[in-house]
């Protein structure tokens, strides 16, 4: 019905806003504070040049695995894999929450999961695994989501990792300039165009991939409730890639002190009108879109044309996040892995920037 999908497309903008939002306001916080828990990584030009070739070639593997080996098989393996980053991905999102719920005498104690390889001078850090009894808490709070999504599959625990995805990517991926975010941008685009436009992989995967790598929402829900299974979809790239470019900005506005959020904000509104006119377009024409089409063009364009007005074009090229608000950030050379505490690493990638004889922590929850 005419509701059922205004209900549908509806929420999934609602739901994109909400990680851009606070993705954004929380990579500010986590860029500027010295203890923070997580360490953002910066993409260069070279890592946004090389991105679409990456995605291309992973969306065509997962094409060619789907058509030749078992798709149920397939999903099983990908399930058991998205639960493990799953649950930490939320944790890591509801521990702040949840650290407001518990009262002040909580006996809260320290633990510490160390595994090294070599021994004397020669000894490398491989996994330091901080963690407490508030994180074991929002742990296990994650873990019931966990379980509810591998044995229902429902659209609701789905919805939960995935916009717990969205928001740990908007905050701990950075990029170090505008020119980066627009070659970023810029490829992607054509990668979306090419895979959806010129192929039907795009639409195959997504449809046949069982993992929270997408928001849904069912356009059947006033009719059948919670079992509703007419699903509107929206790809997580699509939030979080515009998202890091949006949080680019508000850290622009923030380096500009004018105590004026203009870019962040126009910013805000171009994705809004992007997503929009993809729902519109793809309403009119029953054929899925590549919401980056749409998406790329507005986050770019308007901000460069507020520049324009105000006479700032060259401030925003000349912006060097990673210069002035990200001191000391570790450049993203490759997809970082699962590997350490989602409630505080702070500690250990300080150690490791200091030690070149020890490799570099990555985040658990940047994918």
């Amino acid at each position: 019905t005419p509701e059922g999908m205004a209900l549908a497309y509806g929420s999934l903008v609602l739901m994109a806003l909400l990680p851009i939002f606070f993705g954004a306001l929380r990579s500010v916080s986590c860029a500027k504070s010295k203890n923070s828990s997580e360490m953002p990584e910066t993409i260069t030009s070279r890592d946004a040049a090389r991105f679409p070739i990456v995605a291309s070639c992973t969306l065509l593997g997962l094409y060619l695995f789907f058509k030749i080996f078992s798709q149920e098989y397939i999903n099983l393996l990908l399930s058991m894999y998205f639960f493990v980053l799953g649950i930490l991905a939320l944790s890591h999102t509801i521990s702040p929450m949840m650290n407001r719920f518990f009262p002040a005498n909580f006996p809260n104690k320290q633990y510490q999961l160390l595994f090294t390889q070599g021994s004397g001078e020669s000894k490398e850090e491989i996994v330091n695994y901080e963690f407490d009894t508030k994180d074991l808490v929002c742990l296990a709070l994650s873990s019931v989501v966990g379980v509810w999504y591998l044995l229902r599959k429902h659209w609701i625990a789905n919805n939960l990792f995935g916009l717990a995805f969205s928001l740990n990517g908007v905050e701990l991926l950075h990029l170090n300039n505008v020119s980066t975010g627009c070659i970023l941008l810029g490829g992607l685009f054509i990668y979306d165009v090419f895979w959806v436009f010129g192929t039907n992989v795009m639409v195959t995967v997504a449809k046949s991939f069982e993992a929270p790598i997408k928001l849904v929402f069912p356009q059947d829900l006033l009719e059948k409730g919670l079992e509703a299974d007419n699903f509107a979809m929206l790809g997580l790239g699509d939030i979080v890639i515009p998202g890091i470019f949006i949080a680019l900005l508000l850290r622009f506005d923030i380096s500009l002190k004018k105590n004026t959020h203009t870019y962040f904000y126009t910013s805000f509104v171009a994705y809004i009108f992007g997503l929009g006119l993809t729902i519109f377009i793809m309403h009119i024409f029953k054929h899925a879109q590549p919401a980056l089409l749409y998406l790329v063009p507005a986050c770019i364009g308007f901000p460069l044309l507020v520049a324009l007005a105000k006479g700032e074009v060259t401030e925003m090229f000349s912006y060097e996040s990673s210069a002035e608000i990200l001191p000391h950030t570790p450049r993203l050379t490759h997809f970082p892995t699962v590997s350490g505490s989602p409630a505080s690493l702070a500690d250990s990638m300080q150690q490791k920037l200091s030690c070149p004889r020890r490799r570099r922590q990555q985040s658990p929850s940047a994918m």
